[in-house]
């Protein structure tokens, strides 16, 4: 079986040899980058890039340029690394499509679980694909696509695993303790208000099947049939 390739683009040497032996021992095939510009350049080189390991603060070119012209053309998984605690930095790296913001200094071993949790929800490694449809909205885990009342509608990475998390366990109501441990899929530190931002933009793009998404005051959401 193919190995799966990761890209690690950090400026530190040091940082980019710890992230890789670890991933080389779990199996992936790892490509490096030590700026900006150079990330975007084997980003458009290479073919089948499963992920990408993105340092913030970089020469050239940082990550959040790097994450803004990726994802023009892709919806390639990105965690970026971070060595500033800041809140509004962790929320900017989602409203652009991050998918996992880790600060430094981090556990390698936790690192490597968050890259297997995100390839296994998308499909990258174990299971194969489902297809839930509820109310006229389709998600296709095979194709990473979502349609409502047959039209196709542009979701990010996180917000399609929102979504279907949501349809997942539709009619019960989450608190949003459970709705990061079920979509983040790791033990998370951050602010729980990311979830009211992305649920936002998902109603948002989903019109007036938005509605489907219940506020449940005091607790977080629920899905329900309208």
């Amino acid at each position: 079986m193919e190995k799966l390739k990761i890209l690690v683009v950090d400026d530190e040497m040091r940082m980019r040899k710890l992230v890789r032996d670890f991933l080389v021992r779990q199996n992936y095939e790892v490509l490096e980058a030590g700026d900006g510009e150079e990330a975007l350049d084997v980003f458009y080189a290479e073919k089948n890039i499963a992920l990408m390991i993105l340092d913030v603060m970089m020469p050239r070119m940082n990550g959040w340029d790097v994450v803004r012209e990726v994802r023009q053309n892709s919806k390639l998984p990105i965690i970026m690394l971070t060595a500033k605690a800041d809140e509004r930095d962790e929320l900017l790296g989602f409203e652009l499509g991050v998918d996992e913001y880790i600060s430094k200094p981090f556990s390698p071993k936790i690192l490597v679980a968050r890259v297997e949790a995100i390839l296994r929800r998308a499909n990258k490694i174990g299971d194969g694909a489902q297809v839930r449809s509820v109310c006229g909205i389709v998600v296709d885990k095979t194709s990473h696509t979502v349609s409502i009342d047959g039209k196709k509608i542009d979701l990010s990475y996180k917000e399609f695993e929102l979504l279907d998390y949501f349809m997942e366990n539709e009619g019960i109501a989450l608190s949003r303790d459970k709705i990061l441990d079920g979509v983040w899929n790791y033990d998370y530190f951050g602010d729980a208000r990311t979830i009211d931002t992305h649920v936002k933009k998902l109603r948002a793009k989903m019109g007036e099947k938005g509605e489907c998404i219940k506020t449940v005051w005091g607790v977080g959401y629920r899905f329900e049939r309208i």
